[in-house]
């Protein structure tokens, strides 16, 4: 049980690391200083997408090592 546990710890911290990278970045930064700032955003069903998807796995790595930290 706790190999499981750990295993499904380490997957889903893996692929919360991927998905935070995936986001686009939300201010525009230096990029806006030399004219190259975005105007309209077009991907905003990717975006609640992928928003849905990072909520469902960081609940699943809370949830892991709640586990992990209780009971073992």
């Amino acid at each position: 049980m706790k190999i499981a546990l750990i295993t499904i710890e380490f997957i889903a911290s893996l692929a919360l690391v991927v998905a935070i990278l995936l986001h686009s970045a939300k201010g525009e930064g230096l990029g806006a200083i030399g004219g190259e700032a975005r105007l309209f955003r077009s991907n905003k069903g990717l975006e609640s997408g992928l928003n849905k998807i990072t909520g469902a796995l960081a609940a699943i790595f809370l949830l892991t090592a709640g586990i992990l930290g209780v009971f073992f």
